[in-house]
Formats: structure tokens, C-alpha cells, sequence
């Protein structure tokens, strides 16, 4: 096994949605998990590290090491809101290998804890100027497809890479249901906009009472979580692996 796992606990959820948030384009979906984190006041309940991730740690201005992690956070709901895991890290793994590692164990955990719908999030780049971010969507079935549709995200026919793909694509071998949300973005800078857009359907699917509008600075809201972004770094050695960790 080439993950290193550290579960600090084992929270009791009722049917909770995992919802991911890695980074990817415009960071839009990085940017919508860490307001839910912060707004919700979400736990960690688990970190988890791959030797499929960047072989490198940063040193911030007081000297303290960030290193590549993926952490899931919990959520109870009140009344009526969905109970949540949320997945938020600051890479990807870089190989093929490392990313269906990743994805399969992210799923062992939440099926564990009784989890039955995953919702990933991504950037969409239209290739042309974006005035308002529109929402497409990827679904694992047609039953959850309406749920977007009523929503009025647009079906979209292309490739979806990374964990925003991967995870819906498992979902359906595995007979959990599976939407993604694709907001429109540049991608060239971390857009808020096209957060904002994924959090307003968010809240919508989720019952979830939040302001999208209260995201504040982003670098101020990402940087609380994980003050480094290694998916910018160059991906010049993903393809050599390293087996460093064991579980």
C-alpha cells in the first residue's frame, strides 16, 4: 500500500453526502469546501497521505513545513440538513495509479460511515469570456440527474480528469450514486464567482443555510486550511513513484 492514514476518529453520521474539494481548475471547488469547513465549523476526522502525492514540503514565513494531505472533515446537520463528509487537501495524486488508490480508499471511509451520495465539484473553462459562471453537470444515473437538471445545471459532454471524475465514475461499480457540478471559470486565477455558483447549489441539494456572499478573501479562507497549493507546483516528476508510506 502506498497511503499513510491517521483516523482521529470515527464519527457516527445519518446518511451523510461526502463532497469533494480538491484543487483543480480556478480552485473553484477548493474554494467552495473551505467555506463550508469554515462556516460550518466541520472536524477532521482523518488525514491522509499518498507517495503518489508531490515529494516536496514548503516552509511558510515562520518556518513551519506544509506538506501534500488530503484530510476529511464531518459535519452533523441540524433539522433538516444533510449530515457531511468533506474531502479537502491541497494536491492530487499525480499518476493514474495514486488517483484510483485515493479515490477507492476516500470511498471505503465513507461507505463505512453510511454514505450513499457523492457530489464532486470542479471547474469548467468555456473557452470564452465568462460574464455569470453557469453549472454543468456529470451524474452517475438518470435519477440523479434530474436532481441537476431541476436545478438548472446543463448536461456537459466531456472528460472529467482528476478526483472530481474518478470518485463519480467508482461510485457507479460500487452502486453509490454520484453527481459532479462543473462551474464556469477562466481557470486562471482562483475564482470566487464560480465558488459561489457551486455553493448556491450546494446549500440547495444539501438544506444547508449559508450566504455564499460571506466567502471573504479567498487566500485569507484557503490559507487557514492549507497554506500551500501543491497542485501549481509542475508536475515534472509524476510519474515516478516512490512507495514511502505504508498503512
Amino acid at each position: 500500500m502506498t497511503l499513510a492514514v491517521k483516523m482521529y476518529e470515527r464519527p457516527e453520521l445519518n446518511d451523510p453526502v461526502l463532497v469533494e474539494g480538491l484543487p483543480g481548475i480556478g480552485l473553484v471547488a477548493n474554494i467552495a469546501v473551505a467555506f463550508l469547513i469554515k462556516k460550518l465549523n466541520a472536524k477532521i476526522f482523518c488525514e491522509i497521505r499518498s507517495s503518489y502525492f508531490h515529494d516536496i514540503a514548503v516552509t511558510d514565513s515562520r518556518g513551519l513545513l506544509t506538506y501534500p494531505v488530503n484530510n476529511l472533515y464531518y459535519y452533523r446537520g441540524r433539522r433538516d440538513e444533510r449530515d457531511l463528509i468533506l474531502l479537502y487537501g491541497n494536491t492530487q495524486a499525480l499518476t493514474n495509479r495514486g488517483q484510483y488508490e485515493l479515490c477507492s480508499y476516500i470511498l471505503d471511509v465513507a461507505e463505512s460511515l453510511g454514505c450513499k451520495l457523492v457530489i464532486t465539484l470542479g471547474g469548467y473553462r468555456p473557452g470564452r469570456a465568462v460574464a455569470r459562471p453557469k453549472i454543468y453537470f456529470a451524474a452517475s444515473d438518470y435519477e440523479i440527474a434530474k436532481i441537476a437538471r431541476d436545478l438548472h445545471a446543463e448536461p456537459l459532454t466531456i472528460n472529467i480528469f482528476g478526483v472530481a471524475g474518478l470518485l463519480i465514475g467508482i461510485c457507479k461499480l460500487r452502486g453509490i450514486k454520484g453527481l459532479c457540478f462543473l462551474s464556469e471559470t477562466p481557470g486562471t486565477y482562483p475564482d470566487k464567482e464560480a465558488a459561489i455558483e457551486l455553493l448556491k447549489v450546494l446549500s440547495s441539494i444539501l438544506k444547508i443555510k449559508i450566504d455564499p456572499g460571506e466567502i471573504g478573501d479567498i487566500k485569507e479562507l484557503i490559507s487557514a486550511l492549507s497554506p500551500f497549493d501543491f497542485g501549481a507546483l509542475t508536475k515534472k516528476r509524476m510519474e515516478r513513484a516512490r512507495p514511502e508510506w505504508s498503512i
